[in-house]
């Protein structure tokens, strides 16, 4: 399990591969909110589901890692639902909640092809697949 030091930083090593590849914030936001969700609840996957959506209030998956978002707040309807109680989709760290000008630029950033012509569910979805496929490639 992912746990803070003394310093409240995170312990890198522990970190799913997308947070060791991810800044600082990244990694300390996930950290904190996962060691604060494993002494309230007794249900190691609930903790990270917690973990996660803490995250994704303010960082979104690029490729194979997080980045900070423009504007704070969840990133789905699985995030807004803070992970206690699953519900909602998930669009797997894309941020589903941006614009569709900020989605076509990080499906412009991914190299994804007929994003010109994509809405804005499908670049949500595009951009998904993308970072899951570069996940996999990068572990």
């Amino acid at each position: 399990m992912p746990k803070t030091d003394d310093d409240g930083n995170a312990v890198k090593s522990e970190l799913p591969s997308t947070l060791q590849k991810s800044d600082e914030k990244a990694q300390r936001t996930y950290a904190k909110a996962l060691d604060s969700a494993e002494d309230e609840y007794d249900d190691e996957s609930r903790a990270h589901r917690v973990a996660y959506a803490a995250l994704k209030h303010t960082h979104e998956k690029i490729g194979d890692h997080w980045e900070p978002k423009d504007e704070k707040g969840p990133s789905d309807d699985r995030a807004r639902s803070g992970g206690k109680n699953p519900s909602g989709e998930s669009a797997g760290g894309v941020d589903a909640n941006a614009s569709k000008k900020h989605l076509e630029r990080v499906a412009r950033e991914l190299d994804i092809t007929g994003r010109s012509t994509m809405t804005k569910d499908e670049l949500v979805t595009a951009i998904d697949k993308e970072n899951r496929k570069q996940t996999a490639k990068n572990r």
